[in-house]
């Protein structure tokens, strides 16, 4: 794998974090945090699980709504 592949893959994993954390900070189950923002449950659990990498952009938003709504952290980029 070359170095855009492994910088890729460790932003994804990043975003997977990030992606929990986020989770856990708005005190939601993952059922309640996919219907919260209207995305598939089994898509949730693939980004969770690593399965599937979720869009960059779209975890900023998510971050971005539960800021403007209070729910939670909405734990800030570096």
């Amino acid at each position: 794998m070359n170095a855009d592949g492994r910088k890729r893959e460790n932003a994804g994993m990043e975003d997977r974090e990030r992606l929990i954390q986020l989770k856990e900070s708005s005190g939601m189950n993952w059922k309640e945090f996919a219907e919260y923002f209207e995305i598939p449950y089994r898509t949730m659990q693939d980004w969770e699980h690593g399965k599937r990498s979720m869009p960059h952009y779209l975890l900023r938003l998510m971050e971005y709504k539960m800021r403007m709504e209070k729910l939670g952290g909405g734990h800030k980029s570096k």
